[in-house]
């Protein structure tokens, strides 16, 4: 159980990192439609501000998801299912916030400079998000034992043994 309980503490750190980011980027949407400039943005503009809108609406319940399911299943012995399902919300929300970015990026260089410029600064978001968000922790989790493996030094050999 200490190790689920230092798990949890992780996530949560990990996770008011993420919701300030996602909570900035909200705000900054939501006031964008009561800019002078929002009824000028055509239909197609207009599509991928609600998109970005609701994706980070998205990631945002995502990322307070696990403190709700933390009160549902306080004192219940839940701790490791409580951390196996939160980290599924972090993933989730990592996700729709990696989306969110894109799209804000791609309707706003698609405003300034147009659309062709907005769809080349999306894409170079998303690949971006894409290989530090998605890729690098796939690699890197390839080089890095399981969880039921200790590397020794002086061997190398992976036996046994309680660690994360």
């Amino acid at each position: 159980m200490e190790r689920a309980d230092r798990n949890f503490a992780e996530l949560l750190q990990e996770l008011r990192v993420t919701q300030t980011g996602v909570q900035i980027l909200f705000a900054f949407l939501l006031t964008l439609a009561f800019t002078p400039r929002f009824p000028s943005l055509d239909s197609v503009q207009r599509g991928m501000y609600v998109a970005t809108l609701l994706l980070a609406v998205l990631a945002t319940v995502l990322f307070m998801a696990p403190a709700a399911l933390h009160r549902g299943l306080f004192r219940r012995h839940a701790k490791p299912q409580i951390v196996d399902t939160s980290s599924r919300f972090a993933i989730a929300g990592m996700a729709a916030l990696a989306l969110a970015l894109t799209g804000s990026v791609l309707l706003v260089v698609d405003v300034a400079l147009g659309r062709p410029a907005g769809i080349g600064a999306g894409v170079a978001v998303f690949l971006l998000h894409a290989g530090l968000w998605g890729v690098m922790p796939l690699m890197a989790r390839r080089r890095v034992p399981g969880p039921d493996t200790v590397q020794t030094p002086a061997t190398g050999d992976g036996s046994r043994g309680p660690t994360d």
